[in-house]
């Protein structure tokens, strides 16, 4: 294993880092998570310490993180969408707390956009999403991660160190699990994980993997930044730059990746 990347440096220094499903939660912000326009037509309420929900104006969709900072995953951020308002869920993913916030950000960015789109359109693209499939995982293979199929369809594309990944799984008859997962970390015990469930737009999940490849490096300060897979990181300083052995920052150009029109 390459050595620590951040033995020298100061435990409240600032270090830009990638790859970004290595660099930890970042601070949980709800208004970093959340671009939605509270000063116009969505609601905000917080009705326990920590807690929060937002709703869109046509009280169909919704949005919720509920801190849990007893437990390993430090809480829960929940997207849902209703096809009437207060009626059951049609689709919902999850995402840990100890998720990059800026992975979150970029997904409600989307969501937001997604649902402005459906709001004056007369098509129902909250429900009725006929983004394919291979929108969502050709970043991937742009960024190098590998692919593997089981007999069951289910497809699966990990990072290049490893310590990351996304599961597609095509789902016959409706039963079943999330029909996308992501992570971050160690399979058998990772930082972070991410679902998304049968019926959630692919627009989301493609945004999601978007970010989740994205060549930006995150801001984090070194203590933040989870010690188990710190020597997997390319850590970028003020000062001199320490990089781990034999990984080369610079990546190659991503693929153009086919997307909605707006």
């Amino acid at each position: 294993m390459s050595p620590d990347p951040f033995n020298d440096l100061d435990p409240t220094q600032t270090v830009k880092v990638l790859p970004r499903h290595l660099a930890g939660p970042g601070p949980v912000d709800l208004h970093t998570a959340w671009p939605f326009p509270f000063d116009e037509d969505w609601a905000l309420h917080q009705p326990d310490e920590g807690t929060a929900y937002a709703t869109s104006p046509c009280l169909r969709l919704w949005t919720r993180f509920v801190p849990e900072p007893e437990t390993q995953r430090k809480g829960t951020w929940t997207i849902g969408a209703n096809r009437v308002p207060f009626g059951p869920t049609a689709w919902q993913i999850t995402f840990d707390a100890t998720t990059p916030i800026e992975l979150l950000h970029d997904a409600h960015v989307e969501l937001l956009d997604l649902y402005l789109e459906d709001r004056y359109s007369d098509q129902d693209l909250l429900f009725e999403d006929a983004t394919a499939p291979h929108e969502a995982y050709a970043p991937l293979f742009a960024r190098g991660w590998s692919h593997g199929v089981e007999t069951d369809g289910t497809q699966t594309f990990l990072a290049p160190e490893g310590l990351g990944g996304v599961r597609h799984r095509y789902t016959i008859g409706g039963s079943g699990g999330p029909a996308w997962r992501a992570w971050g970390g160690y399979p058998s015990e990772p930082h972070w994980k991410a679902t998304f469930s049968l019926g959630t737009p692919t627009t989301l999940v493609a945004a999601f993997t978007v970010s989740l490849i994205s060549t930006e490096p995150l801001h984090r300060t070194v203590q933040d930044v989870p010690f188990p897979t710190r020597s997997h990181l390319y850590v970028a300083t003020t000062a001199a730059a320490k990089q781990p052995p034999n990984y080369s920052p610079a990546l190659p150009p991503a693929a153009p990746v086919a997307g909605r029109t707006r």
